[in-house]
């Protein structure tokens, strides 16, 4: 989502005393930019809060408030570091809420020379930008590691994008834990040490976020009418806004999660809605903090304390960021705007309805839909293994799969947002962000979660009515796929296990799976 512009003009800025009008978006808050390294008087800041980048999805209430939130505390900064700014508040009735409108008039009205922006991280308002017809100066946003075309100048004339061979040339470009040309430990990846169940007894979870009043943020939005999805409560608003607050949450990450991160990062719960994660995916993605200064957080707490941190807690943290992150934005703009239309399966299937209120007995989709809708957050493997999971099986539409993960989730964008859905979670693409779908039956879940306790539908049944529709669903997504799939020699096996089944169970299994599609709104 990009909503605009922020600061509270305090004082009218007099004609011709502003050169230069600079735009700022709403996920291009950071501090650090160049251009803020001086207070120059004849430079303005502007920032919109623009309706129509509220609403090209249904974006969850609590998304909207954090970006406007950290928009209006963006601006009061840099008016408190001398800077002009004119900020456009949602309802402000000078607010055309459109950026080019609003820029000519204010181009006018100030008699600046030039409009200058930094380079968009969404394909569609880099368009816009590009088509506009006032001359605008683009800049680099100064918050990636890589540039837009790295990728496809690094996989120039390859099929796929193997993240593995990125993530480790990203590793010796910037010397994270390395030891001369070699990565500490003896080896690059340790994925295999992370993959474990929280245990049954007792655990200590991290300590809830500090929180904030943004009731009158809220109430905006509120007078705006623009339609939102999920729970918010404004008086103990807990996203941070302000970079002083995403530097505190890292640190609190680093010494409270950290030392189980890379252990239980992909285990689910009931007890606790983000375990040991970190909480800073959207003051990253808003760049209220850099990834280069979160990698650097987290190696130095290691080297200062490796007895303190194991391992492949920190690696497998610093992968998300240093490797996946800029992998997702690299494939973004190497395929793009062709990405956003593959549907490698043809899959057509609406989005169950209850997708928008957790109301299912499926006891794994029920809560992690739940706790989207309370809190604007799941964890990558909620996302990946749960509801993206059961989307890729039932066969549902990329397109909807796509709208409802920007919409719901604080921290999507669509550079990070599509990559991961239309790419890793569905296999939209056929293949260039992940070698094979990601799919499952419910033993997957049952293994990493306490989900399946107490559930209506039973792991282990894959016929009549207390089945576990993903156990169905889960062989009726291979054999329905087979002429796209069985050549994966991921996959094989597969077929393998599905062609040694007596005729009979898979007739069975088949039926059960239409039965399931028929009635899926009442599952």
């Amino acid at each position: 989502m990009r909503l605009f512009i922020a600061a509270i003009a305090a004082e009218q800025i007099k004609p011709m005393e502003i050169r230069e009008l600079r735009l700022v978006l709403g996920d291009q808050l950071n501090m650090n930019h160049s251009w803020f390294n001086a207070v120059d008087s004849s430079v303005c800041y502007v920032l919109m809060e623009v309706k129509s980048e509220s609403e090209y999805v249904t974006h969850h209430i609590q998304k909207v408030v954090a970006i406007f939130a950290a928009m209006r505390a963006f601006a009061a900064q840099l008016k408190r570091n001398g800077h002009h700014v004119r900020y456009f508040k949602i309802n402000d009735p000078n607010n055309q809420h459109d950026f080019i409108k609003n820029l000519s008039v204010l181009k006018e009205t100030t008699g600046a020379e030039t409009i200058s922006y930094q380079w968009p991280d969404e394909y569609r308002l880099d368009a816009y930008f590009k088509q506009s017809n006032i001359p605008l100066s683009p800049v680099d946003s100064e918050h990636f590691l890589t540039k837009r075309e790295d990728l496809s100048v690094l996989f120039k004339g390859k099929k796929t994008f193997l993240m593995e061979t990125f993530y480790r040339q990203m590793r010796k470009k910037f010397h994270v834990l390395m030891e001369n040309d070699q990565p500490l430990g003896g080896q690059w990846n340790f994925d295999h040490d992370n993959r474990k169940k929280l245990p049954p007894n007792e655990v200590i979870f991290p300590t809830e976020l500090h929180t904030t009043d943004q009731t009158e943020v809220y109430e905006d939005i509120q007078r705006a009418s623009i339609q939102t999805i999920g729970e918010i409560n404004p008086t103990l608003f807990h996203w941070t806004i302000t970079r002083t607050a995403a530097l505190a949450l890292l640190h609190e990450f680093i010494e409270q999660a950290l030392p189980l991160f890379g252990t239980y990062q992909d285990a689910m719960t009931t007890q606790h809605w983000y375990v040991y994660h970190s909480r800073i995916s959207f003051a990253l993605n808003v760049k209220l903090i850099g990834p280069l200064e979160v990698i650097q957080s987290v190696e130095q707490a290691y080297m200062n304390n490796p007895t303190g941190y194991a391992l492949n807690q920190v690696e497998g943290f610093i992968r998300q960021i240093l490797g996946w992150r800029e992998y997702m934005r690299g494939i973004y703009w190497a395929k793009m705007p062709e990405f956003s239309a593959l549907n490698y399966f043809g899959n057509d299937a609406p989005l169950p309805t209850w997708f928008w209120t957790g109301e299912t007995k499926m006891n794994c989709l029920h809560h992690s839909i739940k706790q989207t809708l309370d809190h604007a957050y799941a964890h990558h493997i909620q996302r990946l293994m749960v509801t993206g999971n059961f989307a890729s099986l039932l066969g549902v539409h990329p397109d909807e799969v796509d709208r409802w993960y920007l919409g719901v989730y604080i921290d999507a964008f669509e550079w990070v947002e599509i990559t991961n859905t239309r790419g890793m979670s569905q296999f939209a693409d056929g293949g260039i962000v992940g070698s094979k779908p990601y799919v499952s039956s419910g033993a997957y879940i049952q293994k990493m979660s306490n989900y399946c306790e107490g559930c209506f539908y039973k792991t282990k049944e894959k016929f009549g009515e207390k089945a576990c529709p993903f156990n169905t669903l889960y062989w009726d997504f291979y054999s329905r796929n087979r002429s796209l799939l069985e050549r994966n020699p991921r996959i094989g096996m597969m077929y393998k296990v599905w062609d040694k089944m007596e005729d009979a169970q898979k007739k069975l299994i088949l039926e059960k799976a239409q039965e399931i599609k028929q009635n899926i709104e009442h599952l």
